[in-house]
């Protein structure tokens, strides 16, 4: 049977997989499917699952006792760039180690040894910065989705500039590069940015050339208006959840304008009951924060509470001590949003910016939203006064003024 599968270690949204390949056999998916908790990714086109010890010993009973399942010695960066609405979801993938083996098979290569990405290889006189890299930017304790992103846009600028070293560049140098970035390999604005502010950690904080950026120009972002709801919306979205767990999950996204990250990290001791208060540990920013409770979520809260007793986190996952993922929450979304007859583009994120939006309407001060939001900078919290209806439904067009003299 182990003749037809491959096991591949795999970075899939944002976590470590074990990709799961094998041709076209309908006993063989259903030997996975049945004693397994694998899900299918059209990403990358295989079966996976979530790199755990209880997972690689579900694959070893299903398939073999004896079958060797990778390391994680191969990191795969998968970076998803969305633009704006409508433009095709460009995905990139990229190994930033390989194993020891491959790794031995190419220093024998000589001048052109280094690190072997899908996109063409890190010459080895860049394999030291790359590493210098990712040291600083853990040692300054970056989240790790900022890491992987910056690492992913820094390989990338290394493979182009091939046996050249990083060290050499000057800002006008780097001026080409990033024309050729907008120009030859088309990315979009919010790419360019992403990869301009990993060059910029780079330069100024790993190499300490400060300044370095000053003279390079940034490109203009679009102004992408947040995607929002309305109140009756969000009512027909809820009454459509039947599931309990699933129905105070989106109500309380959208009572407390809280990112889908922190939604699945709420543990039972972040809500005060007495207090009427929601403490959100650690978020985006490293930043804690209040929020107050509604009585109406607050009766949520403990009604499904008693229903499924969870012991750590407030909304446990399949297995003991770990929390529901993000895929799942964002899938409860897409199934409500369809029962509900909501044809509006957005996933959970959708429910954060409509809870903003709300807040304006009823004449609430932007500061106080900000401070609910987590945002550090108002600029930030302001996007949201361009899609508020707070006295727009006052403002009559001036057709108005000549209905008299229009002809019926």
């Amino acid at each position: 049977m182990m003749k037809h599968i491959t096991l591949k270690p795999l970075l899939h949204r944002g976590k470590d997989c074990i990709g799961i390949y094998f041709a076209k056999d309908a006993a063989l998916q259903s030997i996975i499917r049945k004693h397994t908790d694998a899900r299918w990714s059209k990403t990358h086109t295989c079966w996976y699952v979530e790199d755990t010890a209880q997972n690689r010993s579900k694959l070893k009973a299903a398939l073999n006792k004896d079958v060797e399942i990778p390391g994680r010695e191969v990191i795969h960066v998968v970076r998803e760039i969305r633009a704006t609405e409508g433009e095709k979801t460009r995905v990139g993938t990229a190994a930033t180690h390989l194993p020891a083996k491959t790794e031995k098979a190419l220093s024998k290569k000589g001048a052109a040894s280094g690190i072997a990405l899908p996109s063409g290889i890190i010459h080895n006189v860049n394999v030291r910065a790359l590493q210098q890299f990712e040291r600083e930017l853990v040692l300054k304790a970056y989240s790790p989705n900022t890491i992987r992103t910056y690492k992913n846009e820094f390989a990338q600028f290394l493979v182009a500039i091939n046996k050249h070293p990083t060290e050499a560049f000057t800002p006008d140098r780097l001026k080409d590069y990033l024309q050729y970035c907008s120009e030859k390999l088309n990315l979009s604005e919010n790419t360019l940015h992403s990869r301009m502010n990993a060059l910029k950690f780079y330069y100024e904080k790993v190499l300490g050339r400060e300044k370095f950026f000053w003279a390079i120009p940034r490109p203009k972002k679009q102004l992408i208006l947040p995607k929002v709801i309305s109140k009756e919306q969000i009512a027909s979205l809820i009454n459509s959840i039947e599931n309990k767990k699933h129905k105070t999950i989106i109500a309380l996204a959208y009572a407390c304008g809280l990112r889908v990250s922190e939604v699945v990290s709420l543990k039972i001791s972040n809500i005060d009951g007495q207090r009427n208060m929601l403490f959100i540990e650690r978020g985006k920013g490293k930043k804690d924060r209040v929020i107050s409770l509604s009585p109406h979520i607050l009766f949520m809260l403990r009604d499904y509470y008693r229903t499924y007793k969870p012991k750590f986190y407030l909304f446990e996952g399949q297995y003991e001590n770990e929390h529901l993922s993000h895929r799942s929450i964002q899938a409860v979304m897409q199934r409500a949003k369809k029962k509900a007859g909501i044809n509006q583009a957005g996933g959970m994120h959708m429910l954060r910016h409509s809870f903003a939006t709300h807040l304006l309407d009823k004449g609430i001060d932007v500061v106080f939203i900000q401070k609910l939001l987590g945002h550090k900078d108002i600029k930030t919290t302001l996007k949201y006064l361009h899609v508020t209806n707070k006295d727009l439904t006052n403002i009559l067009s001036p057709i108005e003024d000549i209905d008299d003299l229009l002809k019926k």
